[in-house]
C-alpha cells in the first residue's frame, strides 16, 4: 500500500534517514532522535519541492521579531553557522527537517527559549534540481 503524506505531516527522503541514522549517538540531539522515529519516509524521487530536505535552502521568518534569515541544512562537518549553513544536529536544524514551506518550525535555543519560525521560501532543495544523491 502507497503512503500519501498529509499536508501537516514531515517527510524525510530514504537516503537522508540512511545518513542521519549514521549520525546517532551522543551527539544527536534527542528532538531530531525523536524526529528520526516518526517522519514519514519517501523514495528522493517523490519528495515534494516543498519539503526541506538535506541542503535545501530556506528562508524563515521569526514569528516574533519578524526577522528573516536565509538558512542552508547541512551535514555537521559542511556547519558554518555565521554563513547560514546550519547542522541537521543543531536545534535549528532539527526543527526544520522533514518540513514544509509555509509550516511553522520550532525549535529551542541553548538557554531555553522556544523559537518558532515559519518557512516563508524554499529557494532551492537538491531533489527538486534533479539531484537524489546529495
Amino acid at each position: 500500500m502507497h503512503h500519501t503524506p498529509l499536508a501537516h505531516e514531515r517527510l524525510l527522503t530514504e537516503l537522508d534517514f540512511a545518513r542521519l541514522n549514521h549520525l546517532r549517538g551522543a551527539h544527536m540531539p534527542a528532538e531530531l532522535a525523536h524526529a528520526l522515529d516518526s517522519l514519514d519516509l519517501v523514495p528522493s524521487r517523490e519528495v515534494p519541492p516543498d519539503v526541506v530536505t538535506m541542503y535545501s535552502q530556506v528562508i524563515v521568518e521569526d514569528v516574533t521579531t519578524g526577522r528573516r534569515q536565509k538558512l542552508t541544512l547541512c551535514y555537521p562537518a559542511d556547519a558554518e553557522p555565521h554563513n547560514g549553513f546550519i547542522s541537521v544536529l543543531s536545534p535549528v536544524g532539527a526543527g526544520l527537517i522533514g518540513q514544509r514551506l509555509g509550516t511553522t518550525a520550532r525549535w529551542r535555543t541553548p538557554n531555553g527559549d522556544e523559537v518558532a519560525a515559519v518557512i516563508v521560501s524554499l529557494l532551492f532543495q537538491p531533489e527538486a534540481s534533479g539531484d537524489y544523491t546529495t
